[in-house]
């Protein structure tokens, strides 16, 4: 069997779509377009795919389960989804934690303002900045510290060791 669908894989990964949908809609006001700037406090997991490669589906499914709830409908579930695949898997490939949040705040920079765009006229060019600033925000401010906690304590090791 491959690594990747051991059962301690796919309940990780069901885990972090499970928080990464909590997080969402505990934060739902500020999670989807009710302001200028967004704080989707879930994106403060996009630092994950730096410990495991379970974070990937995990983070994929849980925005798409996350976007369901969305006021823009099928365009967040496909591209705002799509963003966040993008995000993790880039951050997979991330050795050095600092630059972990980055793939993150550059594909939800970019990609989530054409949601916006479709759905509601919203000048695309500005809003690579308000969601680059909301994304930069929970990304870094919320995640790198996160990053730096969980790598302290050892606790993907510890997991993945059975300790």
């Amino acid at each position: 069997m491959s690594k990747y669908f051991t059962l301690k894989f796919i309940v990780m990964a069901a885990i972090i779509a499970a928080l990464y949908v909590a997080l969402t809609y505990i934060a739902y006001p500020v999670s989807y377009g009710g302001n200028i700037i967004d704080l989707r406090l879930s994106e403060a997991l996009v630092i994950l795919p730096f410990f495991t490669p379970a974070a990937i589906p995990g983070l994929f499914i849980g925005c798409i389960l996350a976007n369901l709830g969305s006021p823009f409908g099928v365009l967040d579930i496909v591209i705002g989804s799509v963003a966040t695949l993008l995000a993790a898997c880039a951050a997979y490939k991330i050795k050095k934690p600092y630059l972990a949040p980055l793939p993150a705040v550059i594909s939800n920079a970019f990609l989530i303002p054409v949601i916006l765009y479709i759905a509601g006229g919203y000048p695309y060019w500005l809003n690579v900045g308000f969601v680059g600033l909301g994304e930069l925000i929970c990304a870094y401010a919320l995640g790198l510290p996160l990053l730096y906690i969980l790598k302290k304590y050892n606790i993907f090791n510890k997991i993945n060791n059975n300790k």
